[in-house]
């Protein structure tokens, strides 16, 4: 494989079919029992602040937020984030997660939250999060961390994850393409 560029696009509808597939290919059918999909079962992810890579016009990643309230704090819950295998360990997972929290703290919300592996999330300086959230499933509450900006409010990320509603979000968020 040559020098690849990803684009990196707002999702759009028309991505809806790829992602499904990226995702199955990423997570298999285990992913419907997670507890952070009990979360996204709740309400529509945010498309505005969610992402694609495409290289060559194909999609080959993607990752979500959905918002969500953490006890009090309004905010959102990254995930899924899935690239293809055959693009796995080029950084466009990485950069698919910097570009989603850049834009989520744009639009004003106050976390991002994920359930994953800390391994891979820390050195994009999410940290764990000193507090008792409960997700609506059983969750190791070792994974569950927070983006690096977001840490000082840890003190009120305490209590139930939920879904939560958002007015449409304002179009003018600038598209994150070809970085």
């Amino acid at each position: 494989m040559s020098a690849i560029k990803p684009a990196y696009l707002t999702e759009n509808p028309s991505h809806d079919a790829i992602i499904d597939i990226i995702n199955e290919e990423a997570f298999g059918p285990g992913r419907f029992a997670r507890a952070a999909e009990r979360v996204r079962e709740q309400g529509p992810h945010d498309r505005h602040l969610s992402f694609v890579a495409a290289v060559d016009e194909q999609i080959v990643g993607s990752v979500r937020m959905t918002p969500i309230l953490a006890g009090e704090v309004a905010g959102h819950l990254l995930g899924p984030l899935a690239v293809r295998p055959q693009f796995k360990n080029l950084g466009i997972g990485r950069q698919l997660v910097r570009i989603s929290v850049d834009a989520v703290l744009a639009s004003g919300s106050d976390a991002v939250i994920l359930v994953g592996d800390a391994p891979y999330y820390r050195p994009l300086g999410f940290e764990p999060v000193q507090a008792k959230l409960r997700f609506p499933g059983p969750v190791d509450p070792d994974r569950i961390l927070v983006a690096p900006k977001t840490v000082a409010i840890h003190a009120g990320l305490d209590g139930e994850i939920r879904w939560r509603r958002v007015e449409e979000q304002a179009s003018e968020l600038p598209a994150a393409e070809g970085l």
